[in-house]
Protein backbone atom coordinates (compact mmCIF):
# COMPACT_ATOMS: atom_id res chain seq x y z
CA UNK A 1 0.00 0.00 0.00
CA UNK A 2 1.28 3.22 -1.34
CA UNK A 3 0.56 6.20 1.90
CA UNK A 4 2.61 9.01 -0.11
CA UNK A 5 4.04 9.47 -3.41
CA UNK A 6 7.22 11.85 -4.00
CA UNK A 7 8.29 13.62 -6.65
CA UNK A 8 9.82 17.02 -7.85
CA UNK A 9 9.30 19.77 -10.22
CA UNK A 10 12.24 19.82 -12.63
CA UNK A 11 12.57 18.44 -15.87
CA UNK A 12 15.58 18.06 -17.91
CA UNK A 13 13.21 18.66 -21.05
CA UNK A 14 12.51 21.92 -19.50
CA UNK A 15 15.59 23.18 -18.80
CA UNK A 16 18.05 23.30 -22.13
CA UNK A 17 20.97 24.41 -20.21
CA UNK A 18 20.92 21.66 -18.12
CA UNK A 19 20.64 19.34 -21.24
CA UNK A 20 23.34 21.21 -22.84
CA UNK A 21 26.07 20.68 -19.63
CA UNK A 22 24.11 17.19 -18.97
CA UNK A 23 25.28 16.65 -15.13
CA UNK A 24 22.25 15.49 -13.10
CA UNK A 25 21.99 14.15 -10.13
CA UNK A 26 19.53 12.64 -8.29
CA UNK A 27 17.00 14.50 -5.26
CA UNK A 28 18.81 13.51 -2.52
CA UNK A 29 16.48 15.79 -0.36
CA UNK A 30 13.40 13.61 -1.52
CA UNK A 31 15.34 10.34 -1.05
CA UNK A 32 16.22 11.18 2.71
CA UNK A 33 12.57 11.70 3.33
CA UNK A 34 11.61 8.33 1.37
CA UNK A 35 13.80 6.33 3.56
CA UNK A 36 12.69 7.93 6.62
CA UNK A 37 8.98 7.66 6.14
CA UNK A 38 9.72 3.91 4.43
CA UNK A 39 11.69 3.07 8.68
CA UNK A 40 8.82 4.28 9.54
CA UNK A 41 6.51 1.90 8.67
CA UNK A 42 4.82 3.64 5.94
CA UNK A 43 4.35 2.75 2.06
CA UNK A 44 6.50 5.47 -0.19
CA UNK A 45 6.52 5.29 -3.88
CA UNK A 46 8.89 7.88 -5.56
CA UNK A 47 8.19 9.12 -9.20
CA UNK A 48 11.49 10.97 -10.10
CA UNK A 49 11.15 13.78 -12.69
CA UNK A 50 13.99 14.51 -13.96
CA UNK A 51 14.21 12.07 -16.94
CA UNK A 52 10.64 11.80 -17.17
CA UNK A 53 7.44 13.84 -19.14
CA UNK A 54 4.93 15.52 -17.49
CA UNK A 55 2.60 13.14 -19.70
CA UNK A 56 4.05 10.49 -17.50
CA UNK A 57 3.55 11.87 -14.62
CA UNK A 58 -0.09 13.30 -15.47
CA UNK A 59 -0.64 9.26 -16.15
CA UNK A 60 0.34 8.23 -12.65
CA UNK A 61 -1.81 10.53 -11.28
CA UNK A 62 -4.67 9.57 -13.12
CA UNK A 63 -3.63 5.59 -11.76
CA UNK A 64 -6.43 5.31 -9.07
CA UNK A 65 -6.60 5.27 -5.79
CA UNK A 66 -5.42 9.08 -5.40
CA UNK A 67 -4.17 9.64 -2.25
CA UNK A 68 -1.45 12.26 -0.71
CA UNK A 69 1.40 13.50 -3.36
CA UNK A 70 4.45 15.09 -1.62
CA UNK A 71 6.86 17.83 -3.65
CA UNK A 72 9.90 19.08 -3.41
CA UNK A 73 10.00 22.46 -4.84
CA UNK A 74 13.51 24.79 -5.10
CA UNK A 75 14.14 28.26 -6.58
CA UNK A 76 13.69 26.62 -10.49
CA UNK A 77 11.10 24.77 -10.43
CA UNK A 78 7.77 27.05 -9.69
CA UNK A 79 6.19 27.07 -12.59
CA UNK A 80 6.03 23.33 -12.93
CA UNK A 81 5.28 22.71 -9.14
CA UNK A 82 2.07 25.22 -9.52
CA UNK A 83 0.99 22.67 -12.79
CA UNK A 84 1.58 19.60 -11.33
CA UNK A 85 -0.35 20.96 -7.59
CA UNK A 86 -3.66 21.93 -10.66
CA UNK A 87 -2.71 18.46 -11.94
CA UNK A 88 -3.03 16.38 -9.13
CA UNK A 89 -5.57 18.59 -7.31
CA UNK A 90 -8.10 18.01 -9.99
CA UNK A 91 -7.30 13.96 -10.15
CA UNK A 92 -8.17 13.96 -6.10
CA UNK A 93 -4.61 14.37 -4.55
CA UNK A 94 -3.72 15.59 -1.59
CA UNK A 95 -0.70 17.87 -2.08
CA UNK A 96 2.14 18.25 0.25
CA UNK A 97 5.17 20.38 -0.70
CA UNK A 98 8.49 21.22 0.87
CA UNK A 99 11.50 22.30 0.06
CA UNK A 100 13.21 26.03 0.21
CA UNK A 101 10.66 27.27 -2.36
CA UNK A 102 7.22 26.49 -0.79
CA UNK A 103 8.94 27.20 2.50
CA UNK A 104 9.85 30.71 1.68
CA UNK A 105 5.99 31.53 0.04
CA UNK A 106 3.90 28.98 1.97
CA UNK A 107 0.42 31.52 1.43
CA UNK A 108 1.63 31.78 -2.12
CA UNK A 109 1.58 28.08 -2.54
CA UNK A 110 -1.39 27.19 -0.65
CA UNK A 111 -3.64 30.04 -2.47
CA UNK A 112 -3.04 28.40 -5.34
CA UNK A 113 -3.95 24.70 -4.54
CA UNK A 114 -1.83 22.89 -1.70
CA UNK A 115 -2.84 22.01 1.01
CA UNK A 116 0.33 21.88 3.57
CA UNK A 117 3.73 23.32 2.83
CA UNK A 118 6.30 21.64 5.78
CA UNK A 119 9.14 23.89 6.32
CA UNK A 120 12.45 23.09 7.66
CA UNK A 121 13.48 19.29 7.64
CA UNK A 122 10.79 17.00 6.12
CA UNK A 123 11.54 13.97 7.60
CA UNK A 124 10.17 14.09 11.04
CA UNK A 125 7.14 16.51 9.92
CA UNK A 126 6.00 14.21 7.92
CA UNK A 127 5.82 10.99 9.64
CA UNK A 128 3.94 13.21 12.12
CA UNK A 129 1.59 14.77 9.08
CA UNK A 130 0.68 11.54 7.28
CA UNK A 131 -1.47 9.88 9.90
CA UNK A 132 -2.89 13.14 11.00
CA UNK A 133 -4.30 14.01 7.65
CA UNK A 134 -5.53 10.86 7.84
CA UNK A 135 -7.56 11.18 10.97
CA UNK A 136 -8.05 15.14 10.70
CA UNK A 137 -8.15 16.16 7.27
CA UNK A 138 -5.68 18.71 5.97
CA UNK A 139 -7.38 22.23 7.96
CA UNK A 140 -7.01 20.81 11.13
CA UNK A 141 -3.36 20.37 11.85
CA UNK A 142 -2.95 23.35 14.15
CA UNK A 143 0.17 22.79 16.64
CA UNK A 144 1.67 20.50 14.23
CA UNK A 145 5.33 21.48 13.91
CA UNK A 146 7.06 22.49 10.95
CA UNK A 147 3.88 22.63 8.79
CA UNK A 148 1.43 25.54 7.16
CA UNK A 149 -2.08 24.67 6.52
CA UNK A 150 -5.20 26.53 5.84
CA UNK A 151 -7.78 26.00 8.21
CA UNK A 152 -11.57 25.35 7.35
CA UNK A 153 -12.24 29.60 7.07
CA UNK A 154 -9.38 29.58 4.75
CA UNK A 155 -7.08 31.62 7.06
CA UNK A 156 -3.70 30.70 6.36
CA UNK A 157 -1.87 28.71 9.74
CA UNK A 158 1.89 28.79 10.16
CA UNK A 159 2.92 26.49 13.18
CA UNK A 160 6.24 27.14 15.01
CA UNK A 161 9.20 25.23 13.36
CA UNK A 162 10.12 21.87 14.72
CA UNK A 163 13.64 21.56 16.15
CA UNK A 164 16.46 19.84 13.89
CA UNK A 165 17.87 16.68 13.78
CA UNK A 166 20.64 16.25 16.31
CA UNK A 167 22.19 13.08 15.21
CA UNK A 168 22.98 12.51 11.55
CA UNK A 169 23.81 9.02 12.13
CA UNK A 170 20.33 8.46 13.23
CA UNK A 171 18.77 8.89 9.89
CA UNK A 172 18.82 6.36 7.15
CA UNK A 173 20.93 6.79 3.47
CA UNK A 174 19.25 8.62 0.97
CA UNK A 175 16.94 5.76 -0.43
CA UNK A 176 18.47 5.55 -3.86
CA UNK A 177 16.56 2.18 -4.59
CA UNK A 178 13.62 3.98 -5.17
CA UNK A 179 14.89 5.64 -8.40
CA UNK A 180 17.67 4.86 -11.21
CA UNK A 181 20.42 6.17 -10.34
CA UNK A 182 22.05 4.54 -12.30
CA UNK A 183 20.84 6.42 -15.18
CA UNK A 184 22.23 9.33 -13.61
CA UNK A 185 25.89 7.35 -13.55
CA UNK A 186 25.74 6.54 -16.77
CA UNK A 187 24.30 9.90 -18.46
CA UNK A 188 27.39 11.60 -16.70
CA UNK A 189 29.52 8.80 -18.28
CA UNK A 190 28.10 9.07 -21.80
CA UNK A 191 28.34 13.11 -22.16
CA UNK A 192 31.80 13.26 -19.90
CA UNK A 193 33.51 10.11 -19.65
CA UNK A 194 33.39 9.69 -16.30
CA UNK A 195 30.41 8.34 -13.97
CA UNK A 196 29.49 10.75 -10.91
CA UNK A 197 27.42 10.05 -7.56
CA UNK A 198 26.61 12.66 -4.66
CA UNK A 199 26.44 12.61 -1.39
CA UNK A 200 26.82 14.87 1.54
CA UNK A 201 28.63 14.88 4.76
CA UNK A 202 26.64 17.43 6.73
CA UNK A 203 23.91 19.84 7.07
CA UNK A 204 23.36 23.20 7.08
CA UNK A 205 25.58 26.77 6.92
CA UNK A 206 26.25 28.73 9.88
CA UNK A 207 27.48 31.60 8.06
CA UNK A 208 25.62 34.65 7.31
CA UNK A 209 26.02 35.90 3.67
CA UNK A 210 22.70 38.25 3.29
CA UNK A 211 21.85 37.09 -0.04
CA UNK A 212 22.19 33.30 0.91
CA UNK A 213 18.98 31.54 1.89
CA UNK A 214 18.66 29.24 5.10
CA UNK A 215 15.46 28.01 4.82
CA UNK A 216 15.69 24.31 5.20
CA UNK A 217 18.25 24.09 7.58
CA UNK A 218 18.61 27.55 9.23
CA UNK A 219 22.19 28.60 10.37
CA UNK A 220 23.70 25.43 11.54
CA UNK A 221 26.19 22.57 10.65
CA UNK A 222 25.98 19.26 12.14
CA UNK A 223 28.18 16.71 11.07
CA UNK A 224 27.52 13.40 9.81
CA UNK A 225 30.05 10.46 11.57
CA UNK A 226 33.49 9.38 9.75
CA UNK A 227 32.37 6.07 9.76
CA UNK A 228 29.12 6.73 8.48
CA UNK A 229 30.21 8.82 6.12
CA UNK A 230 32.73 6.16 5.23
CA UNK A 231 30.40 3.56 4.76
CA UNK A 232 28.21 5.24 2.45
CA UNK A 233 31.14 6.22 0.18
CA UNK A 234 32.19 2.41 0.31
CA UNK A 235 28.43 1.40 -0.77
CA UNK A 236 28.28 3.87 -3.33
CA UNK A 237 31.51 2.48 -4.94
CA UNK A 238 30.40 -1.09 -4.90
CA UNK A 239 26.64 -0.58 -5.76
CA UNK A 240 27.88 2.41 -9.13
CA UNK A 241 30.91 1.77 -9.69
CA UNK A 242 31.32 5.96 -10.07
CA UNK A 243 34.54 7.47 -11.27
CA UNK A 244 34.34 10.64 -9.20
CA UNK A 245 31.74 11.58 -6.43
CA UNK A 246 29.96 15.34 -5.45
CA UNK A 247 30.05 15.59 -2.43
CA UNK A 248 27.38 18.23 -1.99
CA UNK A 249 28.07 20.33 1.72
CA UNK A 250 27.92 23.73 1.90
CA UNK A 251 31.39 23.93 3.31
CA UNK A 252 32.99 20.72 2.64
CA UNK A 253 36.11 22.34 4.87
CA UNK A 254 34.41 23.85 7.51
CA UNK A 255 35.53 21.18 10.31
CA UNK A 256 39.53 20.47 9.58
CA UNK A 257 39.48 17.71 12.58
CA UNK A 258 36.80 15.85 10.90
CA UNK A 259 38.21 16.25 7.68
CA UNK A 260 41.46 15.12 8.80
CA UNK A 261 39.92 12.08 10.97
CA UNK A 262 38.19 11.15 7.41
CA UNK A 263 41.08 11.09 5.19
CA UNK A 264 42.58 8.82 7.65
CA UNK A 265 39.64 6.42 7.62
CA UNK A 266 39.79 6.10 3.74
CA UNK A 267 43.05 5.73 3.55
CA UNK A 268 42.43 2.84 6.33
CA UNK A 269 39.99 1.28 3.80
CA UNK A 270 42.20 1.86 0.89
CA UNK A 271 39.16 3.72 -0.58
CA UNK A 272 40.35 6.96 -3.01
CA UNK A 273 37.77 8.07 -5.43
CA UNK A 274 38.29 11.35 -6.97
CA UNK A 275 35.75 13.97 -6.23
CA UNK A 276 35.01 17.67 -6.27
CA UNK A 277 32.64 20.03 -3.64
CA UNK A 278 32.55 23.48 -2.11
CA UNK A 279 34.13 25.23 0.29
CA UNK A 280 35.36 28.87 1.60
CA UNK A 281 38.50 30.44 1.00
CA UNK A 282 38.81 31.08 5.12
CA UNK A 283 38.42 27.48 5.83
CA UNK A 284 41.57 26.59 2.92
CA UNK A 285 43.82 29.07 4.59
CA UNK A 286 46.18 25.98 5.83
CA UNK A 287 48.80 23.94 3.91
CA UNK A 288 47.30 20.94 5.86
CA UNK A 289 43.60 21.31 4.29
CA UNK A 290 44.99 21.29 0.76
CA UNK A 291 47.69 18.75 1.42
CA UNK A 292 44.42 16.78 2.79
CA UNK A 293 42.37 17.61 0.09
CA UNK A 294 45.03 16.16 -2.54
CA UNK A 295 45.57 13.11 -0.92
CA UNK A 296 42.15 12.15 -0.32
CA UNK A 297 41.44 12.88 -4.30
CA UNK A 298 40.31 16.32 -4.92
CA UNK A 299 40.15 16.99 -8.11
CA UNK A 300 38.40 20.38 -8.27
CA UNK A 301 37.52 22.86 -5.19
CA UNK A 302 34.70 25.07 -5.94
CA UNK A 303 35.17 28.76 -4.22
CA UNK A 304 32.92 31.42 -3.40
CA UNK A 305 35.05 34.01 -4.02
CA UNK A 306 31.80 36.22 -4.98
CA UNK A 307 33.64 39.90 -5.21
CA UNK A 308 37.08 40.90 -5.68
CA UNK A 309 36.22 44.63 -4.20
CA UNK A 310 36.45 44.26 0.02
CA UNK A 311 33.70 46.97 0.59
CA UNK A 312 30.82 44.52 -1.42
CA UNK A 313 32.24 40.94 0.41
CA UNK A 314 31.96 43.24 3.31
CA UNK A 315 28.30 44.52 2.71
CA UNK A 316 27.67 41.18 1.67
CA UNK A 317 28.57 39.64 5.17
CA UNK A 318 31.05 37.44 3.53
CA UNK A 319 33.96 37.00 6.45
CA UNK A 320 36.12 36.70 3.92
CA UNK A 321 38.91 38.52 2.40
CA UNK A 322 40.36 38.91 -1.51
CA UNK A 323 43.48 38.15 0.18
CA UNK A 324 42.30 34.98 1.76
CA UNK A 325 40.87 34.03 -1.45
CA UNK A 326 44.14 34.86 -3.46
CA UNK A 327 45.48 32.68 -1.32
CA UNK A 328 43.49 30.02 -1.25
CA UNK A 329 42.84 29.45 -5.11
CA UNK A 330 46.92 29.80 -5.71
CA UNK A 331 47.71 27.62 -2.99
CA UNK A 332 45.05 25.06 -3.85
CA UNK A 333 46.66 25.20 -7.86
CA UNK A 334 50.09 24.19 -5.98
CA UNK A 335 48.65 21.84 -4.35
CA UNK A 336 47.13 19.98 -7.36
CA UNK A 337 43.83 21.07 -7.11
CA UNK A 338 41.90 22.74 -10.36
CA UNK A 339 40.07 25.82 -8.57
CA UNK A 340 36.22 26.83 -9.61
CA UNK A 341 35.32 30.40 -8.83
CA UNK A 342 31.65 31.51 -8.09
CA UNK A 343 31.29 35.31 -9.05
CA UNK A 344 28.50 37.69 -8.54
CA UNK A 345 28.22 40.84 -10.00
CA UNK A 346 25.50 43.30 -9.21
CA UNK A 347 25.36 43.40 -5.12
CA UNK A 348 23.62 46.16 -3.11
CA UNK A 349 26.12 49.29 -3.94
CA UNK A 350 28.71 47.89 -6.95
CA UNK A 351 29.96 50.38 -9.13
CA UNK A 352 31.84 50.06 -11.83
CA UNK A 353 35.15 50.34 -10.06
CA UNK A 354 34.04 47.02 -7.69
CA UNK A 355 33.47 45.34 -10.91
CA UNK A 356 36.94 46.23 -12.14
CA UNK A 357 38.33 45.16 -9.07
CA UNK A 358 36.46 41.87 -9.41
CA UNK A 359 38.03 41.52 -13.17
CA UNK A 360 41.42 42.55 -11.25
CA UNK A 361 41.11 39.45 -8.88
CA UNK A 362 40.38 36.88 -11.20
CA UNK A 363 42.69 37.37 -13.60
CA UNK A 364 45.59 37.55 -10.45
CA UNK A 365 44.33 34.09 -9.02
CA UNK A 366 43.98 32.19 -12.66
CA UNK A 367 41.31 29.84 -11.48
CA UNK A 368 40.51 26.83 -13.69
CA UNK A 369 36.71 28.12 -14.29
CA UNK A 370 34.59 30.64 -12.84
CA UNK A 371 31.02 31.14 -13.16
CA UNK A 372 29.25 34.63 -12.69
CA UNK A 373 25.56 35.17 -11.63
CA UNK A 374 23.66 38.78 -11.08
CA UNK A 375 22.21 39.13 -7.69
CA UNK A 376 19.08 38.27 -7.18
CA UNK A 377 17.01 38.88 -4.17
CA UNK A 378 15.60 35.63 -2.61
CA UNK A 379 13.21 36.17 -0.14
CA UNK A 380 13.59 36.01 3.80
CA UNK A 381 17.09 36.87 3.26
CA UNK A 382 19.01 39.79 5.09
CA UNK A 383 19.46 41.03 1.29
CA UNK A 384 15.77 40.83 0.38
CA UNK A 385 14.82 42.47 3.41
CA UNK A 386 17.75 45.26 3.21
CA UNK A 387 16.34 46.33 -0.46
CA UNK A 388 12.61 46.79 0.57
CA UNK A 389 10.25 48.15 -2.25
CA UNK A 390 13.11 48.78 -4.86
CA UNK A 391 12.59 44.66 -5.07
CA UNK A 392 10.24 44.85 -8.35
CA UNK A 393 7.84 42.23 -9.90
CA UNK A 394 8.59 41.59 -13.69
CA UNK A 395 6.72 38.85 -14.16
CA UNK A 396 3.43 37.56 -12.58
CA UNK A 397 4.95 36.07 -9.15
CA UNK A 398 3.10 32.03 -11.01
CA UNK A 399 4.92 32.63 -14.14
CA UNK A 400 8.23 33.52 -12.47
CA UNK A 401 11.04 32.86 -10.29
CA UNK A 402 13.37 35.06 -7.19
CA UNK A 403 15.64 35.06 -10.16
CA UNK A 404 13.45 37.29 -11.97
CA UNK A 405 13.14 39.99 -9.38
CA UNK A 406 14.81 43.42 -10.47
CA UNK A 407 16.26 46.07 -8.26
CA UNK A 408 15.19 48.93 -8.80
CA UNK A 409 18.39 51.72 -9.32
CA UNK A 410 20.77 48.93 -10.57
CA UNK A 411 22.29 49.08 -13.53
CA UNK A 412 20.32 47.33 -16.39
CA UNK A 413 21.41 43.69 -17.03
CA UNK A 414 22.86 44.92 -20.46
CA UNK A 415 25.72 45.89 -18.09
CA UNK A 416 26.61 42.56 -16.53
CA UNK A 417 26.84 40.75 -19.70
CA UNK A 418 29.78 43.34 -21.01
CA UNK A 419 31.35 42.62 -17.37
CA UNK A 420 31.21 39.21 -18.17
CA UNK A 421 32.68 39.55 -21.86
CA UNK A 422 35.39 41.54 -19.98
CA UNK A 423 35.82 39.68 -17.29
CA UNK A 424 36.40 36.30 -19.67
CA UNK A 425 38.64 37.95 -22.33
CA UNK A 426 40.79 39.59 -19.45
CA UNK A 427 41.55 36.49 -18.21
CA UNK A 428 42.05 34.99 -21.68
CA UNK A 429 44.41 37.63 -22.77
CA UNK A 430 46.40 37.14 -19.21
CA UNK A 431 46.81 33.49 -20.26
CA UNK A 432 48.15 34.20 -23.47
CA UNK A 433 51.40 35.54 -24.79
CA UNK A 434 51.74 38.93 -26.12
CA UNK A 435 51.20 38.29 -29.66
CA UNK A 436 48.20 35.41 -29.32
CA UNK A 437 46.64 37.56 -27.06
CA UNK A 438 46.19 40.70 -28.97
CA UNK A 439 42.56 39.81 -30.31
CA UNK A 440 41.15 38.91 -26.79
CA UNK A 441 43.07 42.30 -25.18
CA UNK A 442 40.74 44.39 -27.68
CA UNK A 443 37.94 42.59 -26.90
CA UNK A 444 38.81 43.36 -23.02
CA UNK A 445 38.98 46.86 -24.00
CA UNK A 446 35.17 46.95 -26.13
CA UNK A 447 33.08 45.13 -23.15
CA UNK A 448 35.06 48.00 -20.45
CA UNK A 449 34.47 50.75 -22.91
CA UNK A 450 30.84 49.59 -23.25
CA UNK A 451 30.22 48.92 -19.73
CA UNK A 452 31.37 52.47 -18.78
CA UNK A 453 29.26 53.88 -21.20
CA UNK A 454 26.41 52.16 -20.42
CA UNK A 455 26.93 53.05 -16.65
CA UNK A 456 27.31 56.92 -17.78
CA UNK A 457 30.91 56.77 -16.21
CA UNK A 458 33.46 58.36 -18.05
CA UNK A 459 36.47 56.81 -15.76
CA UNK A 460 37.37 55.39 -12.13
CA UNK A 461 37.75 52.02 -13.96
Amino acid sequence: MTDILLTHGYFLDDDPKEREVMKPYPPLGLLYVAAYLRRAGLGVEVFDTTFATRDALAARLGTAPAGVLGVYTNLITRGSVLDLVTRAKSQGWTVVLGGPEAANYPAEYLARGADVVVFGEGEETMVELLPALDARGPHRLHGMAGAAFRDESGTVVINPDRPQIRDLDALPWPDRDAIDVQRYVDVWRTHHGTGSVNLITARGCPYRCRWCSHAVFGYTHRRRSVAGVADELEFLVQRYRPDIVWYADDVFTIHHRWLYDYAAELQRRRLRVPFETISRADRMMQEDVLRTLAEMGCWRIWIGAESGSQRILDAMERGVTVEQVLFATRAAKRHGLRVGMFLMWGYEGETVDDIAETVALVRRADPDVFLTTVAYPIKNTAYFRELGDRVVATRDWAAATDRDYDVRGRYPRELYRYADRWLRHEVESHRLDATNGATAREEARKAREALLALAGNNGGV
